[in-house]
């Protein structure tokens, strides 16, 4: 094993702001220091995602640059710390959005499989391990270096590039529908029909919902949600009365939207009495729109928030991806063109997720 020490990490540099605008230089990078609870992964794709614009330009908050963005691996295990057990050199493997928590026993989190809200989180890409150990770089890459608890084996029968997405977008879905009880009996919407939506649509329609409707602001894309599996589909800028026509007739809602400005308050009046909303989309600054509070008391309604999923969660997603056949809708852009793949994700061409398919794979 002593070979792959010398591995060169190469990927796609974001070197400041101006880097979400197509100009990511390709180059070395030196991943966080080596220890026996990590995994190296030779990587075969990984999906854009949302966050990797943000944090190329900076918009949550100042990124360390250089970084290497993409949270969305899946690859080959090169080399395997020794204290890692669950995962051996050539398995096909992946890692989502979260690289480390801290792990203790005393953790209120990590003790309770909530480690995505550990206060010690370290991100995949453009984090500062605490410990001096360096930094997180993600995915747009040859390889990635991350800790073993988050990193997980794909099942077999799973296709890498439609595994890519499900570790970031999937899960953000998944994980909120799973723990509001979606399952036979619950009348679902999904508000916003991307990356995540899509797959809203697909795990509601998994996990045996009832019922599930796709909500967006325009009709155009109501084909495509109802030939994911949707029951039915509600346009919200194009039918003024959207709100009072299906008022009470949904159970659970998810919303990936990140808009300040988004009709929150007919979303609310979909929901049956009991309901309730869960904010996955992160609008800048964190802005909300107003919510009547004589909405949420006489209907008894629950609005919530959820972040991405626990390492169980996102192991128990990839069985029923595996078992239940699940296919997102997937392009395939090669790894070399990703400067002019971030650019049609942001203009909104993408449908519903693009995947980097890295032609250096198996070449080394």
């Amino acid at each position: 094993m002593g070979s792959m020490t010398t591995t060169k990490f190469q990927g796609w540099l974001g070197l400041d702001a101006e880097a979400v605008n197509g100009n990511m230089k390709w180059g070395e990078f030196e991943p966080k220091k080596w220890t026996e609870d990590d995994v190296d992964i030779e990587i075969s794709h990984c999906g854009i995602c949302g966050s990797d614009m943000h944090v190329l330009k900076s918009g949550w908050g100042p990124t360390p640059y250089p970084c290497v963005v993409g949270h969305e691996i899946v690859g080959r295990a090169a080399r395997v710390g020794k204290n890692v057990t669950h995962i051996k050199v050539g398995d096909q493997v992946g890692v989502g959005a979260q690289a480390r928590s801290c792990g203790k026993k005393d953790c209120f989190e990590c003790s309770r499989s909530l480690e995505p809200h550990c206060p010690h989180n370290v991100n995949t890409y453009g984090s500062i391990y605490p410990d001096g150990e360096g930094k997180s770089y993600g995915g747009y890459a040859d390889y990635n270096r991350t800790n073993g608890r988050f990193v997980f084996k794909i099942p077999e029968g799973l296709d890498p590039a439609a595994a890519a997405p499900m570790l970031c977008a999937g899960i953000t879905v998944f994980a909120p529908l799973r723990r509001n009880g979606c399952g036979p009996g619950k009348r679902v919407g999904i508000v916003g029909v991307g990356g995540l939506g899509h797959f809203g649509v697909l795990f509601a329609k998994a996990l045996g919902a009832d019922r599930v409707v796709g909500i967006s602001r325009r009709g155009d894309k109501k084909a495509d949600v109802l030939k994911l599996g949707a029951d039915a589909y509600i346009a919200t800028a194009e039918d003024k009365d959207w709100a009072t026509k299906n008022a009470g007739s949904l159970d659970l809602i998810i919303s990936t939207v990140s808009n300040e400005n988004m009709p929150l308050d007919g979303y609310i009046n979909l929901l049956a009495t009991q309901g309730t909303i869960i904010q996955v989309g992160a609008p800048d600054g964190g802005r909300l729109p107003n919510i009547n509070a004589f909405q949420l008391l006489l209907k008894g309604i629950k609005v919530g928030g959820s972040l991405i999923g626990a390492p169980s969660e996102i192991r128990e997603m990839l069985a029923l991806a595996a078992e239940k056949k699940i296919q997102p809708w997937i392009q395939e852009r090669p790894l070399k063109d990703a400067n002019q793949a971030i650019i049609d994700m942001e203009e909104g061409k993408a449908r519903y997720r693009y995947v980097l398919v890295n032609e250096n794979f198996g070449k080394h």
